[in-house]
């Protein structure tokens, strides 16, 4: 079975490759830029319709329009806004019983003359339900049966033959995001808020996990008193196997922390690990974090540091915990 052989392209395809790829992203965003021109009061009253609403919305397109709308809907739901699509020709077949007269409707639709949104666009409106229109025809129908209309307008598609959606759809999708951010901000929604949208992801990971839920507790902690020989802290840290033992003073306040870095440092000036006491060679005053902390931001502030383990201490610097790098990768957090 004989394979067939591609031809390495000439150089002057090459050039003509990447001189349309750039033409396109050049034209796209001076599409997207524009938009910012084309704001107005409209704009704000589409944030105000919004958060007024006692119901979600209720997004609809067709075609590239309607994958728009997809991810509008799935972006707004995500960032605090109750929200879900309806495929405009499914509205006319039934699913138009889903939106209720507390619900807004963002149409979308580049003509604003899609046949199948203003089918639905009177009934949405007789039923009380708030119409925002995202179009980029400003006096099309589907603009002026809007309560507000959002200007998408573009020079010119990124298709040579300026057919095929390209600059239209990355405006609707610019401008849509533009609508969701100014939404997340005047609801107040924050990190937590985020991560409680995404619990089973990476972001939701970083943001719900806490140094309490990775740390290393109880006899795990490997620790020795301020007066204990160096052989017994190597002994200590070889048990535990974090690379590190914790020196406390009677009250389990921690005095200081012997690594990894301090037993080379001790080998190199040719320490007696039979009589040296650790107390006289470990590092005083280590960082610690709270159990209550993040763990992402534990694992900033080892890669801040420079450092690998990380003591976790309670509101009176007792030791209670600790970390490393290991343990961050196992929990997903880095």
């Amino acid at each position: 079975m004989s394979s067939a052989v591609i031809a390495a392209p000439t150089s002057a395809a090459q050039d003509r490759v990447l001189a349309l790829a750039r033409r396109v992203l050049e034209i796209e965003a001076a599409a997207v830029s524009a938009l910012a021109e084309q704001l107005d009061a409209g704009f704000v009253t589409a944030v105000d319709l919004i958060l007024a609403s006692k119901g979600r919305v209720i997004v609809s397109g067709v075609g590239k329009s309607g994958h728009i709308g997809r991810k509008f809907a799935a972006t707004l739901a995500s960032t605090g806004t109750p929200a879900y699509f309806v495929h405009a020709a499914e509205a006319a077949h039934g699913d138009l019983g889903m939106i209720t007269a507390h619900d807004v409707l963002v149409a979308i639709s580049y003509s604003g003359t899609g046949e199948e949104l203003l089918k639905i666009v009177p009934l949405v409106k007789r039923q009380g339900a708030r119409l925002i229109a995202i179009t980029g025809h400003p006096e099309s129908p589907l603009a002026r049966e809007a309560d507000v209309h959002l200007n998408g307008a573009v020079k010119e598609e990124a298709c040579p033959l300026n057919l095929a959606p390209t600059a239209s759809t990355t405006a609707a999708l610019a401008l849509s995001d533009a609508l969701a951010v100014a939404l997340l901000d005047a609801r107040g929604f924050g990190a937590d808020d985020f991560a409680r949208s995404h619990p089973g992801g990476a972001l939701g990971r970083r943001l719900l996990t806490h140094v309490s839920d990775v740390m290393r507790s109880g006899a795990a902690v490997p620790h020795v008193g301020e007066d204990a020989l160096l052989a017994d802290a190597l002994m200590e840290m070889t048990r535990a196997g974090l690379g590190m033992t914790a020196i406390v003073d009677a009250d389990q306040h921690i005095v200081g922390i012997y690594t990894d870095g301090d037993l080379r440092r001790s080998l190199a000036s040719g320490c007696n690990f039979s009589t040296a006491r650790v107390a006289d060679v470990m590092s005083r005053n280590p960082k610690t974090i709270h159990a209550e902390a993040l763990a992402v931001e534990a694992a900033d502030m080892m890669e801040t540091r420079r450092i690998s383990q990380l003591l976790v201490a309670d509101g009176e610097g007792r030791l209670i915990g600790a970390l490393n790098h290991h343990d961050l990768m196992l929990a997903k957090v880095i």
